[in-house]
């Protein structure tokens, strides 16, 4: 049991090392760093160009949701927008569901 758990021995009395006390903040400002730059910056990045994907979207556009359906954006409102996914069926989304913007002709060769 002793191979886990070290014995406590006493230290000479004294002032402690120079940086003693620096050297974990120093590492956990360093994590936090890293974090940013590889997990919150791209996200943050990401959430911005999906806004920008929505606010341009405009009737005519053909879009992918994230449920998968491809259709023709008909109208355009504040929070929905309507689809049209085949001739005369035609559904109401969230905006935000919109996943991606397709190239013209797209839905025509699907």
């Amino acid at each position: 049991m002793n191979a886990l758990i070290p014995d406590a021995w006493a230290q000479a009395g004294g002032a402690p090392g120079p940086g003693g006390g620096i050297a974990p903040l120093l590492m956990m400002v360093v994590f936090i760093v890293i974090f940013y730059f590889l997990l919150i910056r791209p996200q943050q990045k990401k959430a911005k160009e999906h806004q920008a994907l929505l606010q341009k979207l405009a009737a005519g556009d053909e879009v992918v949701t994230t449920g998968g359906l491809l259709g023709k954006v008909v109208e355009v409102g504040d929070t929905f927008l309507t689809l049209e996914i085949a001739d005369g069926v035609r559904v109401k989304v969230q905006k935000f569901q919109i996943a991606s913007l397709m190239p013209k002709g797209t839905l025509k060769s699907a």
